[in-house]
Protein backbone atom coordinates (compact mmCIF):
# COMPACT_ATOMS: atom_id res chain seq x y z
CA UNK A 1 0.00 0.00 0.00
CA UNK A 2 0.80 3.47 -0.51
CA UNK A 3 1.56 6.12 2.08
CA UNK A 4 -1.21 8.46 0.26
CA UNK A 5 -3.97 9.23 2.44
CA UNK A 6 -7.32 7.43 2.54
CA UNK A 7 -10.22 9.05 1.28
CA UNK A 8 -14.50 8.76 0.94
CA UNK A 9 -15.93 9.81 -2.00
CA UNK A 10 -19.86 9.51 -2.40
CA UNK A 11 -21.16 9.71 -5.94
CA UNK A 12 -24.90 10.66 -6.38
CA UNK A 13 -26.37 9.54 -9.15
CA UNK A 14 -30.12 9.20 -10.53
CA UNK A 15 -30.34 5.33 -10.07
CA UNK A 16 -27.39 4.37 -8.09
CA UNK A 17 -25.27 6.32 -5.21
CA UNK A 18 -21.92 4.49 -5.38
CA UNK A 19 -19.56 5.08 -1.82
CA UNK A 20 -16.20 4.73 -2.44
CA UNK A 21 -13.24 4.26 0.22
CA UNK A 22 -9.63 4.35 -1.52
CA UNK A 23 -6.46 6.14 -1.62
CA UNK A 24 -5.84 6.24 -5.57
CA UNK A 25 -7.61 3.83 -8.38
CA UNK A 26 -5.54 1.02 -7.26
CA UNK A 27 -6.07 0.63 -3.91
CA UNK A 28 -9.45 1.00 -3.28
CA UNK A 29 -10.45 -0.34 0.43
CA UNK A 30 -14.44 -0.65 0.09
CA UNK A 31 -17.28 -0.09 -2.15
CA UNK A 32 -20.90 -0.18 -1.52
CA UNK A 33 -24.03 0.67 -3.62
CA UNK A 34 -27.17 2.38 -2.64
CA UNK A 35 -30.09 2.59 -4.72
CA UNK A 36 -31.78 6.07 -5.40
CA UNK A 37 -34.73 5.97 -3.90
CA UNK A 38 -36.38 8.36 -1.37
CA UNK A 39 -33.98 11.22 -0.49
CA UNK A 40 -34.31 10.31 3.35
CA UNK A 41 -33.84 6.75 3.05
CA UNK A 42 -31.05 7.28 0.69
CA UNK A 43 -29.24 9.73 2.94
CA UNK A 44 -29.50 7.84 5.83
CA UNK A 45 -27.99 4.47 4.16
CA UNK A 46 -24.81 6.66 2.64
CA UNK A 47 -24.78 7.97 5.96
CA UNK A 48 -24.24 4.69 7.69
CA UNK A 49 -21.91 3.49 5.26
CA UNK A 50 -19.70 7.08 5.94
CA UNK A 51 -19.84 6.68 10.05
CA UNK A 52 -19.43 3.05 9.57
CA UNK A 53 -15.88 4.18 7.88
CA UNK A 54 -14.92 6.52 9.47
CA UNK A 55 -14.68 4.67 12.80
CA UNK A 56 -12.76 1.75 11.11
CA UNK A 57 -10.74 3.77 8.92
CA UNK A 58 -10.63 7.01 9.98
CA UNK A 59 -10.48 8.68 6.20
CA UNK A 60 -8.67 12.27 5.96
CA UNK A 61 -11.42 14.12 3.75
CA UNK A 62 -14.65 13.34 2.19
CA UNK A 63 -16.47 14.21 -1.13
CA UNK A 64 -19.63 14.58 -2.94
CA UNK A 65 -20.68 14.37 -6.47
CA UNK A 66 -23.90 15.10 -7.41
CA UNK A 67 -26.64 14.85 -9.94
CA UNK A 68 -27.93 18.30 -10.81
CA UNK A 69 -28.35 20.88 -11.10
CA UNK A 70 -27.50 21.65 -7.62
CA UNK A 71 -26.28 25.43 -5.80
CA UNK A 72 -22.31 25.67 -6.02
CA UNK A 73 -22.42 29.55 -4.81
CA UNK A 74 -20.10 28.87 -1.65
CA UNK A 75 -22.20 32.66 -0.07
CA UNK A 76 -25.70 30.82 -1.10
CA UNK A 77 -28.28 29.69 1.67
CA UNK A 78 -29.29 27.17 -0.19
CA UNK A 79 -25.23 25.76 -1.20
CA UNK A 80 -25.06 22.16 -1.79
CA UNK A 81 -28.96 21.61 -2.46
CA UNK A 82 -30.12 19.78 -5.00
CA UNK A 83 -32.10 22.67 -7.17
CA UNK A 84 -34.65 21.84 -9.96
CA UNK A 85 -34.10 18.25 -11.03
CA UNK A 86 -36.91 16.58 -12.22
CA UNK A 87 -36.18 13.52 -9.87
CA UNK A 88 -39.71 13.26 -7.77
CA UNK A 89 -38.81 14.18 -3.68
CA UNK A 90 -34.97 15.37 -4.33
CA UNK A 91 -35.56 19.06 -5.18
CA UNK A 92 -34.48 21.47 -2.40
CA UNK A 93 -32.69 18.52 -0.70
CA UNK A 94 -29.50 19.69 1.48
CA UNK A 95 -26.83 16.73 0.32
CA UNK A 96 -23.87 18.63 0.98
CA UNK A 97 -25.01 19.79 4.52
CA UNK A 98 -26.24 16.32 5.57
CA UNK A 99 -23.63 14.13 4.77
CA UNK A 100 -20.64 16.75 5.57
CA UNK A 101 -22.09 17.37 9.33
CA UNK A 102 -20.75 14.36 10.91
CA UNK A 103 -17.45 14.74 9.97
CA UNK A 104 -14.42 17.41 10.44
CA UNK A 105 -12.61 17.50 8.06
CA UNK A 106 -11.87 18.81 4.54
CA UNK A 107 -14.63 18.04 2.46
CA UNK A 108 -15.81 18.71 -1.48
CA UNK A 109 -18.89 19.58 -3.24
CA UNK A 110 -19.42 19.27 -6.71
CA UNK A 111 -21.59 18.03 -9.75
CA UNK A 112 -21.20 14.24 -11.11
CA UNK A 113 -19.95 15.10 -14.26
CA UNK A 114 -17.13 17.67 -12.63
CA UNK A 115 -16.34 14.94 -10.47
CA UNK A 116 -15.49 12.26 -13.33
CA UNK A 117 -13.87 15.26 -14.82
CA UNK A 118 -11.39 16.11 -12.31
CA UNK A 119 -10.60 12.35 -11.61
CA UNK A 120 -9.52 11.36 -15.51
CA UNK A 121 -7.35 14.68 -15.40
CA UNK A 122 -5.87 13.45 -12.16
CA UNK A 123 -5.91 9.86 -13.18
CA UNK A 124 -6.52 9.16 -16.41
CA UNK A 125 -7.18 10.62 -20.39
CA UNK A 126 -6.59 14.10 -19.17
CA UNK A 127 -3.45 13.20 -16.66
CA UNK A 128 -0.92 16.98 -17.41
CA UNK A 129 -3.97 19.14 -18.62
CA UNK A 130 -5.59 22.19 -17.31
CA UNK A 131 -7.99 22.59 -20.05
CA UNK A 132 -10.39 19.76 -19.95
CA UNK A 133 -13.95 18.71 -20.95
CA UNK A 134 -15.85 15.64 -19.64
CA UNK A 135 -19.24 14.28 -21.24
CA UNK A 136 -21.49 11.70 -19.96
CA UNK A 137 -24.10 10.22 -22.41
CA UNK A 138 -26.46 7.70 -20.64
CA UNK A 139 -29.80 8.68 -18.74
CA UNK A 140 -28.92 12.38 -19.44
CA UNK A 141 -26.27 14.63 -20.86
CA UNK A 142 -23.75 16.25 -18.46
CA UNK A 143 -20.31 18.08 -19.31
CA UNK A 144 -17.51 18.69 -16.85
CA UNK A 145 -16.01 21.61 -18.31
CA UNK A 146 -12.46 22.55 -16.32
CA UNK A 147 -10.60 25.88 -17.80
CA UNK A 148 -7.14 26.66 -15.93
CA UNK A 149 -7.28 23.42 -13.59
CA UNK A 150 -10.63 24.42 -12.10
CA UNK A 151 -14.44 23.84 -13.08
CA UNK A 152 -16.12 26.78 -14.62
CA UNK A 153 -17.96 28.68 -12.31
CA UNK A 154 -20.81 31.54 -12.54
CA UNK A 155 -23.89 31.64 -10.92
CA UNK A 156 -23.96 28.26 -11.62
CA UNK A 157 -22.08 25.45 -13.30
CA UNK A 158 -22.55 24.45 -16.95
CA UNK A 159 -25.38 23.01 -18.13
CA UNK A 160 -24.02 21.94 -22.19
CA UNK A 161 -25.98 18.99 -22.05
CA UNK A 162 -28.99 21.29 -22.63
CA UNK A 163 -27.76 23.51 -25.13
CA UNK A 164 -29.79 23.69 -28.83
CA UNK A 165 -27.57 22.65 -31.64
CA UNK A 166 -28.14 23.08 -35.28
CA UNK A 167 -30.20 19.77 -36.40
CA UNK A 168 -29.14 16.79 -39.21
CA UNK A 169 -30.61 18.16 -42.36
CA UNK A 170 -33.96 16.06 -42.43
CA UNK A 171 -34.41 15.39 -38.85
CA UNK A 172 -37.27 16.84 -37.54
CA UNK A 173 -38.42 14.39 -34.65
CA UNK A 174 -38.59 17.00 -31.86
CA UNK A 175 -37.06 15.53 -28.94
CA UNK A 176 -37.29 14.33 -25.82
CA UNK A 177 -36.02 16.98 -23.09
CA UNK A 178 -39.26 18.19 -21.07
CA UNK A 179 -37.43 21.17 -20.64
CA UNK A 180 -35.87 21.97 -23.73
CA UNK A 181 -37.59 19.25 -26.97
CA UNK A 182 -34.66 19.11 -29.44
CA UNK A 183 -31.55 19.99 -26.96
CA UNK A 184 -28.30 17.53 -27.22
CA UNK A 185 -29.86 15.45 -23.93
CA UNK A 186 -33.45 15.39 -26.04
CA UNK A 187 -31.88 13.93 -28.78
CA UNK A 188 -28.64 11.65 -27.63
CA UNK A 189 -29.68 10.57 -23.93
CA UNK A 190 -30.20 7.20 -23.84
CA UNK A 191 -33.57 7.86 -22.63
CA UNK A 192 -34.21 9.53 -25.67
CA UNK A 193 -32.94 7.43 -28.06
CA UNK A 194 -35.15 4.41 -26.92
CA UNK A 195 -38.35 7.25 -26.88
CA UNK A 196 -37.57 7.66 -30.42
CA UNK A 197 -37.70 4.36 -31.11
CA UNK A 198 -39.92 3.03 -28.88
CA UNK A 199 -37.56 0.58 -27.73
CA UNK A 200 -33.95 0.19 -26.65
CA UNK A 201 -31.33 0.40 -28.74
CA UNK A 202 -28.86 -1.76 -26.76
CA UNK A 203 -28.99 -4.19 -29.79
CA UNK A 204 -28.77 -2.01 -32.89
CA UNK A 205 -26.18 -2.24 -35.68
CA UNK A 206 -23.77 0.45 -35.93
CA UNK A 207 -24.99 1.11 -39.74
CA UNK A 208 -28.93 2.05 -38.04
CA UNK A 209 -29.69 5.39 -39.38
CA UNK A 210 -30.58 6.63 -35.43
CA UNK A 211 -26.64 6.84 -34.46
CA UNK A 212 -25.87 9.44 -37.52
CA UNK A 213 -28.22 12.23 -35.62
CA UNK A 214 -26.57 11.02 -32.20
CA UNK A 215 -23.47 11.37 -33.32
CA UNK A 216 -24.44 14.53 -35.33
CA UNK A 217 -25.98 16.19 -31.94
CA UNK A 218 -22.98 15.11 -30.02
CA UNK A 219 -20.55 16.86 -32.29
CA UNK A 220 -21.95 20.09 -32.19
CA UNK A 221 -22.14 19.77 -28.76
CA UNK A 222 -18.13 19.69 -29.10
CA UNK A 223 -18.25 22.66 -31.51
CA UNK A 224 -19.78 24.66 -28.77
CA UNK A 225 -17.10 23.22 -26.58
CA UNK A 226 -14.17 23.86 -28.52
CA UNK A 227 -15.52 27.20 -29.59
CA UNK A 228 -16.24 27.96 -26.20
CA UNK A 229 -13.15 27.05 -24.15
CA UNK A 230 -11.09 25.24 -26.01
CA UNK A 231 -10.51 22.36 -24.20
CA UNK A 232 -7.19 20.42 -25.09
CA UNK A 233 -9.34 17.05 -25.58
CA UNK A 234 -12.91 16.05 -24.72
CA UNK A 235 -13.61 12.56 -23.14
CA UNK A 236 -16.90 11.47 -23.77
CA UNK A 237 -18.12 8.35 -21.42
CA UNK A 238 -21.30 7.06 -20.29
CA UNK A 239 -23.78 3.82 -21.04
CA UNK A 240 -24.75 5.42 -24.73
CA UNK A 241 -20.63 5.27 -25.80
CA UNK A 242 -19.92 2.65 -23.61
CA UNK A 243 -22.32 0.43 -25.23
CA UNK A 244 -21.31 1.81 -28.59
CA UNK A 245 -17.81 2.88 -29.25
CA UNK A 246 -18.08 3.40 -32.92
CA UNK A 247 -19.43 6.39 -32.28
CA UNK A 248 -16.50 8.37 -30.77
CA UNK A 249 -14.63 8.30 -34.07
CA UNK A 250 -18.17 9.31 -36.08
CA UNK A 251 -18.01 12.36 -33.32
CA UNK A 252 -14.70 13.24 -33.62
CA UNK A 253 -15.15 13.11 -37.80
CA UNK A 254 -18.32 15.15 -38.08
CA UNK A 255 -16.72 17.77 -35.19
CA UNK A 256 -13.53 18.42 -37.55
CA UNK A 257 -16.10 18.85 -41.10
CA UNK A 258 -18.08 21.36 -38.79
CA UNK A 259 -15.52 22.93 -37.63
CA UNK A 260 -14.76 23.65 -41.31
CA UNK A 261 -10.60 24.61 -40.70
CA UNK A 262 -11.12 27.56 -38.65
CA UNK A 263 -10.12 25.89 -35.62
CA UNK A 264 -7.23 23.28 -36.01
CA UNK A 265 -7.56 20.53 -33.16
CA UNK A 266 -4.48 19.24 -31.38
CA UNK A 267 -2.57 16.74 -32.91
CA UNK A 268 -1.98 14.56 -29.53
CA UNK A 269 -4.83 12.52 -30.28
CA UNK A 270 -7.42 11.23 -30.81
CA UNK A 271 -9.32 14.38 -29.73
CA UNK A 272 -12.78 12.71 -28.65
CA UNK A 273 -11.71 9.92 -26.84
CA UNK A 274 -12.77 7.24 -24.01
CA UNK A 275 -12.25 7.48 -20.71
CA UNK A 276 -9.03 6.71 -19.23
CA UNK A 277 -10.24 5.18 -16.30
CA UNK A 278 -13.19 3.69 -18.11
CA UNK A 279 -16.74 3.34 -16.27
CA UNK A 280 -14.82 3.60 -12.86
CA UNK A 281 -14.99 7.79 -13.95
CA UNK A 282 -17.66 8.41 -11.34
CA UNK A 283 -17.11 6.89 -8.96
CA UNK A 284 -13.80 8.13 -8.52
CA UNK A 285 -14.84 11.56 -9.19
CA UNK A 286 -15.61 11.98 -5.66
CA UNK A 287 -12.41 11.07 -4.36
CA UNK A 288 -10.74 13.29 -6.62
CA UNK A 289 -12.59 16.13 -5.11
CA UNK A 290 -12.05 14.76 -1.95
CA UNK A 291 -8.08 14.76 -2.98
CA UNK A 292 -8.11 18.10 -3.56
CA UNK A 293 -9.65 19.68 -0.41
CA UNK A 294 -6.81 17.60 1.38
CA UNK A 295 -4.43 19.62 -0.47
CA UNK A 296 -5.56 22.78 -0.23
CA UNK A 297 -6.27 22.70 3.29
Amino acid sequence: MSEAPLLAGVELGGTKCICTLASSPDEIVAQEIVPTGAAEETLARIEAILARWRAAHDFAALGVASFGPVDLDPASPSWGFIMTTPKPGWRQVDIAGRLAAPFVLPFAFDTDVNGAALAEMRWGAGRGMDDFAYITIGTGVGVGLIVNGAPTRGFGHSEFGHVRVARLPGDDWPGACPYHGACVEGLAAGGSIAKRLGGSAAALAEDHPVWETVAHAVAQLCHILVCAAAPRRIVIGGGVVSGHPHLLPRIETMLVESLAGYVLLPEDGPYVAAPGLGDRAGPLGPIALAAASLEAR
